[in-house]
């Protein structure tokens, strides 16, 4: 089967780990890099031996690239997945998959029209970590799940990042930054969510930022920083989401899955590996589960390559837009339930997306 040859755009520090792991399958390849600024996007080609470097323009009429990988900033989400659609090119995009609910649909209704995929990170749920996991929910070990906490707790980007205004403008905020990555892992593990509540703040109006090169600059918030979330799955648990850039230390879990069994403790989200424990009821303690699937390095791209095996096969593809629409209409329920003072229930749904199979070598996602 022919490689399929993927365009990629929006050349920033994210670009670096995708370019560096496409060459860990072996389905598609890289073929061109585009970014509204051409120099850039020269450099990262030269940098990791990509063909070609172009303007944006030039990589969608390329009839040859049959898949667009988009990084772009979140605000250009949209607009680029839009034009890759339209130019009947599938799509996968950094997260979130756009910054509106409609234009998430209008995405995913263009797409099906052109008969091409949308898939979306994050990919981490694909990881050895995630994917174990589940292995051991579906096999029953902490038997029927009744209940979730996660917590993502930090105080911001600001003292590290280069460029850090954007976290704190709408479409930023520790929700829209990093809960894809929890809500993706608790829907992988539990299934979707019907019904959401929510209160959120912006508990300082302004950051100062301690990073070059704008070090001493003061960003404005126009974001809340720190939102509580409870989900209600629609097959019975609870769960809890806190996520926040207020907090400067705490003790608590990445997340935990409670079951009528047992309890299980789930590694980062925003990894792909980690440990992974258990505590069954009557235990003393808790037992690490052997982690030995695949996929337990910083595999960015997985999702990616996911895709496009599954256009080739015709199955369909795990970290698909359906997933990260429902990911994105949770994020909203959360902000709009903390404005309107009620539950909101979600309209979207999803089914659990397939497992990988614990069995596959490197490079493989298909049985």
């Amino acid at each position: 089967m022919a490689k399929t040859q993927v365009g990629l755009i929006g050349c920033g520090t994210i670009s670096g780990i995708y370019l560096k792991n496409r060459t860990r399958f072996e389905t598609f390849e890289i073929v061109a890099c585009a970014d509204i600024d051409l120099d850039r996007a020269r450099a990262r080609a030269e940098e990791y031996g990509v063909p070609r470097a172009c303007s944006v323009a030039e990589l969608l009429a390329d009839p040859e690239i049959g898949t667009v990988i988009n990084l772009t900033v979140p605000q250009a989400h949209a607009t680029v997945a839009l034009a890759a659609v339209r130019a009947g090119k599938s799509v996968y995009n950094e997260k979130p998959l756009t910054l509106s609910r409609e234009e998430g649909r209008l995405l995913l209704d263009e797409a099906r029209a052109q008969g091409v995929r949308v898939g979306c990170a994050p990919d981490t749920f694909l990881g050895a970590g995630l994917q174990t996991c589940r292995q051991v929910i579906d096999a029953g070990t902490i038997g029927t799940p009744v209940a979730a906490t996660a917590f993502m707790l930090g105080h911001g980007p600001e003292s590290w990042h280069p460029n850090p205004d954007f976290y704190y403008q709408v479409g930023g905020g520790p929700l829209f930054d990093m809960a894809p990555y929890y809500l993706t892992a608790l829907i992988n593990l539990l299934g979707p969510v019907r019904r959401v509540s929510g209160s959120a703040r912006a508990s300082f109006p302004t950051r100062l930022i301690g990073s070059e090169p704008f070090r001493g600059q003061t960003i404005t918030v126009n974001t809340p920083t720190h939102v509580a979330t409870t989900l209600d799955f629609a097959a019975g648990p609870i769960g809890t989401l806190i996520t926040s850039f207020d907090i400067w230390a705490h003790n608590m879990p990445r997340i935990e899955i409670y079951g009528s069994e047992g309890s299980l403790s789930v590694p980062d989200p925003n990894t792909f590996g980690g440990v992974v424990r258990v505590r069954r009821a009557g235990e003393d303690g808790w037992t690490d589960v052997p982690v030995t699937r695949p996929y337990d390095d910083n595999s960015r791209i997985l999702g990616v390559a996911d895709m496009v095996q599954a256009i080739q096969t015709g199955r369909p593809h795990r970290a698909s837009g359906d997933l990260a629409y429902h990911v994105l209409d949770i994020m909203h329920a959360a902000l709009e339930s903390s404005e309107q003072g009620r539950h909101i229930a979600i309209e979207s749904t999803v089914e659990r997306p397939a497992a990988l199979p614990a069995d596959l070598p490197a490079g493989r996602l298909d049985d």
